[in-house]
C-alpha cells in the first residue's frame, strides 16, 4: 500500500509519508533478522536507516511550509 502511495500519491507529502512508511518497514525487518539471528552486525545499518528516515522527514516538512514563491 505505501510502494501504490509513493508511485501515485496526489501530493509531495504524500509520498513523504510513504516513504517515510517504508523505511519504518525495512527498519522493522532488519531488526527482526538481527534477533532472530542473534548477531549485532546490523545495528550500523540501523542507525543509517534512522539517520536517513528523520532528515528525509525534516527536510520535506521544511520545503513544504515554505510558501510558493511562484504563485502568482
Amino acid at each position: 500500500m505505501a510502494v501504490a502511495r509513493l508511485a501515485r500519491g496526489p501530493s509531495m507529502l504524500d509520498r513523504a509519508v510513504a516513504l517515510d512508511a517504508m523505511v519504518a518497514v525495512v527498519m522493522a525487518a532488519v531488526s527482526v533478522e538481527a534477533a532472530v539471528g542473534r548477531h549485532d552486525t546490523t545495528l550500523p545499518t540501523l542507525i543509517v536507516l534512522s539517520v536517513l528516515g528523520f532528515t528525509s522527514s525534516v527536510t520535506v516538512a521544511r520545503f513544504a511550509s515554505r510558501p510558493d514563491r511562484n504563485a502568482t
